[in-house]
């Protein structure tokens, strides 16, 4: 059922007929839709006459044994990689992301002159421009994935359509409802993220009428011009419809360049011919409907809103498996440890079945840093005091957080929304997986301790010894042996000693996994002790680039500038150019 508090209900909002654009939006929207206008979610896909932040035409980007050249020839963008004997040139076609990177799609071009053969296949290219602090990387280098060779800058072969655009732009529902719909299993660039739930926080679909979704499945296949779907066995007809998509649908497919109002609010031709039939966050249509997961309550309107984001913000895509409370990205997967799996995180905690995502960010226009810090005091704790009332005041706080209620720990969500994730600029950015830094399934299987996060002077045993006397808690001391004291993946370097002091941040850089790593590292980068500079400097070889980064970054704020080292060499010589600076300071 469609989930809207009052107002008819749309006849149906999934197929490309119900799709009415953003522009229809304006005459009665119109501060929304300015706001919209300038967003990063309407300009997270871009044409290239759109503006570029990324510098064209100064010094080359080396790559290894690959030297890359950012050209502008008129009005045209083109990145050639050069390697010894090989050549590769792309014309940039589009302009991905725009809040902390600019990422770009392209063609192979024949030449730089007009009228040079060029291909027609927009592929994902293999650089990125990072804002802060200002330089190219290579693009896989933004997740986790390790050391690349530079050949890796000349085969780029991931087709825009086929990765990056659904999210990135307006497509019809139904199209990216084929695996939900399937009792086969189906992987392409549409899947939702329900998989990536546990089975009782997943959103099933069923289908009322076969007939009636395989002819709206034929209509679409008939627009990207594929052949007709199977008759008969509807996952066949998924199926096809799955493949046809992945191989024909292109820029032209598209609803709307960029994420569009019906991005969110799905096909909403109705609503815009009559104002008074309301858009809905969940699919409305003669051939799918939701069906409440077994043994749970029907998915409210706040549920199906969070849903809506969960779509996208959604990211454990990488072929890292960790994620956090312990968990594997192929089995039962915690929460997402980088910036984009926020909606999915969010899901997981208790709150989203009461508080949208709405509730603290501003879905239309850009989100005020001012008041998202606000957040983050305990000025905003009548957000969640609303529904938790008994710690309105401030003995009620008191005694529930065991925490001065006045001071930066009475906010609700220092605790309960911690920095531990990585966001895209190399620091730390809140966990949506709203929940207690006591709960046992993540103070036994994460590290660092989440009250850590805070108290980065106290040790391990110190801080589980307050928890335990706090909150009645017992914790398994033997499983915390073993997280803390067991021999790490990555050690100093031989005949280096580990203090016997070393606190939780410290422990988890030199013991952890990647992932939480990455937390240790901008954790000592945040308290400034320059006793954590060996530490760092020995992770500028991480098997894991992206960790090069994030130690680099911490160096800089530990230290006051950023060490003059080139990560887009071998990690080794990275290290070793550091160890050098470090012996002239």
């Amino acid at each position: 059922m469609p989930h809207e508090a009052t107002g008819p209900l749309l006849a149906s909002n999934a197929e490309r007929s119900d799709y009415a654009g953003s522009a229809s939006c304006q005459r009665c929207h119109e501060a929304i839709h300015a706001a919209w206008s300038a967003s990063p979610m309407h300009q997270m896909t871009r044409e290239m006459g759109a503006r570029i932040r990324a510098p064209f035409g100064e010094e080359p980007f080396r790559f290894g044994d690959a030297l890359v050249s950012a050209e502008r020839h008129g009005e045209r963008h083109y990145l050639r990689v050069r390697r010894p004997g090989e050549e590769r040139l792309w014309r940039l076609t589009r302009v991905i992301g725009g809040r902390y990177r600019e990422d770009y799609a392209g063609v192979i071009a024949g030449g730089t002159e007009p009228g040079a053969r060029e291909g027609t296949t927009e592929v994902i290219l293999p650089l990125s421009w990072v804002f802060d602090p200002g330089e190219w990387r290579y693009k896989g280098y933004s997740v986790m994935v390790r050391e690349r060779p530079p050949h890796a800058l000349t085969t780029a072969r991931a087709k825009w359509t086929e990765t990056c655009s659904f999210c990135h732009n307006t497509v019809p529902l139904l199209s990216t409802l084929y695996d939900e719909l399937s009792t086969a299993r189906i992987a392409y660039q549409g899947s939702t993220p329900s998989n990536l739930l546990p089975a009782a926080r997943q959103q099933r679909f069923g289908v009322p009428d076969d007939r009636a979704l395989a002819r709206a499945v034929g209509a679409e296949l008939a627009f990207l011009g594929a052949r007709p779907p199977p008759a008969g066995d509807l996952d066949a007809v998924l199926a096809h419809a799955a493949r046809e998509t992945r191989r024909r649908f292109d820029a032209g497919h598209l609803v709307e360049l960029g994420i569009g109002c019906e991005a969110c609010h799905h096909g909403s031709r109705a609503h815009v011919d009559d104002p008074r039939i309301l858009p809905s966050y969940d699919v409305v249509s003669p051939f799918v409907e939701t069906r409440p997961v077994p043994g749970q309550r029907e998915v409210g309107h706040v549920e199906a809103q969070n849903r809506t984001c969960a779509r996208c913000h959604s990211v454990l895509f990488s072929r890292y498996r960790p994620t956090w409370e312990g968990g594997d990205r192929r089995g039962e997967a915690g929460g997402s440890h980088v910036n984009s799996g926020e909606a999915r995180d969010f899901l997981l905690g208790g709150c989203a079945l009461s508080m949208s995502c709405t509730t603290c960010h501003d879905p239309h226009g850009v989100d005020d840093p001012a008041r998202l810090a606000a957040f983050a005091t305990p000025a905003a704790n009548g957000t969640c005091t609303s529904c938790h009332e008994a710690y309105a005041s401030p003995e009620g706080l008191r005694a529930h957080a065991h925490h001065d209620p006045e001071g930066e720990a009475g906010s609700c969500v220092a605790c309960h929304m911690p920095r531990k994730n990585l966001g895209l600029g190399y620091g730390l950015t809140r966990y949506h997986r709203i929940g207690s830094p006591t709960d046992a399934e993540r103070v036994e299987n994460d590290r660092p301790l989440e009250c850590a996060l805070c108290h980065a002077d106290r040790s391990v045993a110190t801080l589980v010894d307050d928890m335990e006397r706090l909150w009645g808690k017992r914790y398994d001391r033997a499983r915390l042996a073993a997280l803390y004291g067991a021999r790490a993946a990555r050690t100093p370097r031989a005949g280096a000693e580990l203090p016997l002091d070393l606190d939780a941040a410290a422990l988890t850089l030199t013991r952890g996994q990647p992932h939480e790593q990455a937390t240790a590292m901008a954790l000592l980068g945040e308290r400034g002790d320059e006793r954590a500079v060996p530490l760092l400097v020995d992770q500028l070889d991480h098997p894991y680039p992206l960790l090069r980064y994030v130690a680099r970054e911490a160096l800089t704020t530990i230290l006051g500038e950023r060490p003059p080292i080139d990560l887009s060499q071998p990690g080794d010589a990275a290290e070793q150019q550091a160890r050098a600076w470090l012996l002239t300071r």
